[in-house]
């Protein structure tokens, strides 16, 4: 059974109980039986209807469904591609179906081809989420694979046991084995699901399993537990009921709630609507959040992870989407924190199979490129529901799985390992900014480079600057951002300094051309303050070397520009005289700008003019004021190439 399934029929079937019906509207036989969930039978009822022309474009959707939940991928691809050609009902959440059908179709298009036409409809971060991805499992991602010890739970039934969760040295975990509840329900063929708890031995295996104490009786589900020990209390999801019955809405619809369970204590409901399912609930005993999955109608796919603020367990807030780094086009569902990763579950169509495990470091308030935990941990089946703690020197762990030679429908499954499961990764996040203004600049090129010189991850910076790239761990690497008349930003970090910025912002400051020149007596030079040389001299003050500090970093910014030094005195004393000063003055402005780094070859020509130029009336023999004669006193630093500099 594919994890969409699972999610839908475990958790929207088996966990919410029976979809009655929809609506006020008149339903066919398959209509019944696919919001049943009986999707088997459905498929024949809405063939029949094809074969007799009364099925509805809708009702072809549904057989695509149908198709892709009883694994007749063949004919799910076809439908599905049939549906896209001509009509507009699909949605993200029915893409990744396609994508998922064409990829486990032999001789069918495959999904490389096909993305590129529906990439439209993805946020740019799932297309990143996948390349990056991709790229690892191309590039043989088992060669930084953990050694894993991987073991089935001796526990485990011949039904379906999943959402394990520690529980101080015991492990809670869900079953549909029967147990000594007397209802059954129909999609599952097996009883409502329970909690149970057991023991933990060294050895990972656990004993002595009955049924979780102290939880409120019902004949219905109660699953997915997570235990929290800042709230000393169990939280899980149960069946609406009312009067000891299933509670429905006016749709016909029962629904899941989130219940926390104080150990010794009382019971009450977190999250509760009887239109809407909440799954896999996880507290944050760190920072109050409390995670969980839904299918709210703002996600991007199937079920995405939220979370709420809480005081003490108390919701303060409203569902919050974690947003297209976590969330895809698929199914997300189980998360988990450890060690500043999140874990979590996802059917979305770049995986191994059909649910996968990906760790994501967490940023803060964001996250990093989800990793898939590799094919050890995953399989072409359903994995999901990972947790982890320290055990002795190494790691335990657990997760559930339908991969063959198991027990029942979903088995638990331990493991040890002595690192955190998931590649370690570098990530350089922030802002580019102009650092003049320090103003946000958009569409940047930003890059990294390995020491080989090969590029191994590229971006462009957003509308407010913002850039985000993460790449599998390198000892060195070179960050770079580049965009057309501003300068170009290069820096090399190594192992410390990577190790340094891990969960920290790097702005990168970069300069538009534009802002350092100006037009001066039709010519494009560096713009400067006016500054002046005392009378006769051509030594150098502060004041002229602090602003001939902003050409030496002008030519940092960019260094294919081409300069001539011009100086210009005025009309007093001989002409001779203020030819050889100015001549002076050129020629120690370029000797401090080549002894502080300007490369000499890019200083064309040091000339010095003397009063040849001179910009108002103040020639030999015409009085003028000071000031007027300083406006003839005058250095420029000329960009020669600047009309082809930017070619």
């Amino acid at each position: 059974m594919n994890q969409t399934k699972k999610i839908q029929l475990t958790l929207w079937a088996s966990l919410l109980g029976v979809v009655f019906c929809f609506a006020q509207k008149k339903q066919s036989e398959g209509d019944i039986l696919f919001f049943q969930y009986e999707y088997q039978k459905a498929v024949r009822a809405y063939e029949k209807q094809l074969s007799e022309g009364t099925l509805t474009k809708q009702q072809f959707l549904n057989l695509a469904d149908a198709y892709f939940e009883t694994n007749n991928f063949e004919k799910a691809s076809g439908a599905f591609m049939k549906i896209y050609g001509q009509d507009t009902l699909m949605d993200p959440h029915h893409y990744n179906k396609m994508l998922q059908s064409l990829a486990k179709t032999p001789n069918a298009e495959g999904t490389e081809g096909f993305v590129a036409r529906v990439s439209l409809n993805f946020p740019k971060e799932l297309i990143e989420n996948m390349e990056f991805n991709n790229q690892l499992l191309q590039n043989g991602a088992g060669e930084n694979q953990l050694a894993y010890e991987i073991f089935n739970l001796d526990g485990n039934s011949p039904q379906t046991d999943f959402a394990p969760s520690f529980y101080n040295n015991k492990l809670l975990f869900s079953s549909g084995r029967p147990g000594n509840k007397k209802l059954r329900y129909e999609p599952g063929n097996e009883g409502y699901f329970n909690i149970y708890e057991s023991r933990i031995q060294p050895t990972g295996q656990i004993v002595s399993l009955q049924t979780l104490k102290g939880l409120e009786e019902t004949d219905y589900h109660k699953a997915t537990p997570s235990f929290s020990l800042a709230l000393n209390s169990v939280l899980y999801v149960a069946s609406n009921t009312q009067n000891g019955e299933l509670a429905f809405d006016s749709n016909g619809k029962n629904a899941l709630s989130i219940a926390k369970q104080t150990i010794g204590g009382s019971r009450q409901f977190l999250l509760k609507d009887l239109s809407t399912s909440f799954y896999y609930p996880f507290y944050d005993d760190t920072n109050g959040k409390l995670y969980f999955a839904a299918d709210f109608e703002d996600g991007y796919g199937g079920t995405d992870i939220y979370f709420v603020y809480t005081n003490n367990g108390q919701v303060m807030s409203a569902p919050i989407n974690l947003g297209p780094r976590i969330n895809s086009s698929g199914n997300e569902i189980a998360p988990f924190i450890f060690e500043n990763s999140f874990y979590f579950a996802s059917d979305v169509f770049y995986g191994l199979g059909g649910m996968d495990i990906y760790k994501s470091n967490v940023e803060g308030e964001d996250f990093g490129i989800p990793i898939n935990l590799g094919d050890q941990i995953n399989t072409e089946f359903d994995d999901f529901g990972l947790i982890i703690r320290n055990e002795g020197e190494g790691l335990l762990g657990y997760f559930a799985s339908n991969r063959p030679g198991g027990k029942g429908k979903d088995d638990i499954y331990g493991f040890k390992v002595n690192e955190k499961p998931g590649l370690k990764t570098i990530t350089f996040k922030g802002e580019v900014v102009n650092a003049q203004k320090n103003t946000a600049v958009s569409n940047a090129t930003v890059s990294l480079w390995n020491m080989d010189g090969e590029m191994v991850a590229t971006t462009t910076s957003n509308e407010n600057g913002a850039y985000r790239l993460e790449i599998p761990y390198e000892n060195e690497v070179v960050i770079e951002a580049t965009k057309e008349r501003y300068s170009r930003y290069i820096e090399r970090f190594g192992q410390e300094q990577l190790d340094a910025l891990q969960n920290q912002s790097h702005t990168i400051g970069v300069s538009l051309y534009d802002d350092l020149v100006e037009e001066r007596e039709g010519q494009k030079v560096v713009e400067l303050d006016n500054f002046y040389f005392d009378n006769g001299s051509t030594r150098l003050t502060d004041k002229i070397k602090n602003e001939l500090k902003k050409v030496v970093d002008f030519m940092k910014a960019f260094p294919k520009a081409q300069l001539r030094v011009e100086t210009y005195t005025d009309s007093r004393g001989g002409s001779s005289t203020n030819f050889r000063l100015t001549q002076g003055r050129s020629d120690v402005i370029k000797r401090y700008l080549v002894d502080n780094g300007v490369p000499a070859t890019s200083i064309l020509y040091s000339i010095g003019y003397g009063e040849d130029k001179i910009l108002n009336n103040c020639t030999n023999g015409v009085f003028c004021l000071e000031m007027l004669h300083k406006q003839n006193q005058r250095s420029l630093i000329v960009v020669l190439n600047d009309n082809v500099l930017f070619d």
